[in-house]
């Protein structure tokens, strides 16, 4: 394929997947702005009250970036899964793609794509949303668009993996539900660890979406639990990782070609 046409299978991959997004807003951005006013709510102003500072910060300010990354992981895992599943068992337009001369790496990088929009704009709306329960200080923008960025890259191709593999509609759920859920409030959204005893907080750092928290909530707060060179070389690992999977299992067209 020549630069063009692959641009053109690229856009086209992710123009559709944006345009779902958009035409069923309801869907894809409310439930997120809902769920983020209830918890700001409920942990950063009635529960914040009485907790008042955590590292030096008021407790709604600690909780925002976390809650922020909460709605991005699950954004993005979710669009991605759900949009390769759709495009296997009801659509069935990953067929076309299969058999077009689109290579496997522009496919994932469409689908991925498009997870990333949404995530990047929940994000965005959530951090928006939080603006009317505080006042957000930003200590380093560059920092907060990285790990935006990075970790929405994960999740979306995650979420990617897990459709490719899912033969039902429990499929998809299954992760999100039993290992998605738990990762992420176990993170320290809530929480630092510092705050915890020896072997609980050495335990959280075995999550990986400890890292993901901590270098965002570095980017508008100052403060980290982990070192902010640390955060970032676990999730490069992990989309790296995650990257290469992908890949291969479009490659090899596993669970797609019938």
């Amino acid at each position: 394929m020549t630069p063009y046409q692959t641009w053109i299978s690229f856009y086209t991959i992710v123009r559709k997947d944006v345009v779902r997004i958009m035409r069923i807003w309801a869907q894809t951005f409310l439930p997120s702005v809902v769920t983020s006013v209830l918890y700001f709510l409920i942990f950063g102003t009635f529960l914040g009250s009485r907790i008042g500072q955590v590292q030096g910060v008021p407790y709604i300010n600690f909780v925002v970036p976390g809650l922020v990354m909460l709605a991005v992981v699950t954004n993005s895992y979710t669009n991605s899964s759900f949009t390769m599943f759709m495009s296997k068992f009801f659509a069935r337009n990953i067929d076309e793609i299969l058999v077009s001369p689109t290579p496997p790496w522009v496919i994932v990088a469409g689908f991925v794509a498009g997870a990333m929009v949404r995530g990047v704009l929940i994000g965005i709306i959530v951090i928006a949303v939080s603006l009317f329960f505080t006042d957000l200080a930003v200590h380093n923008l560059a920092v907060i668009i990285l790990f935006l960025l990075v970790t929405s890259l994960i999740f979306a191709v995650a979420g990617l993996i897990n459709g490719v593999f899912a033969k039902s509609m429990d499929g998809i759920n299954i992760v999100p539900t039993f290992v998605l859920t738990p990762l992420v409030y176990l993170g320290g959204v809530f929480y630092s660890t510092q705050s915890l005893p020896g072997f609980w907080g050495t335990l959280t750092k075995f999550d990986p979406i400890f890292y993901v928290i901590n270098g965002f909530r570095y980017g508008f707060l100052g403060v980290a639990d982990a070192s902010l060179s640390l955060s970032f070389g676990i999730l490069l690992f992990f989309a790296l990782l995650f990257l290469g999977i992908a890949w291969y299992l479009i490659r090899i067209g596993l669970g797609l070609r019938q």
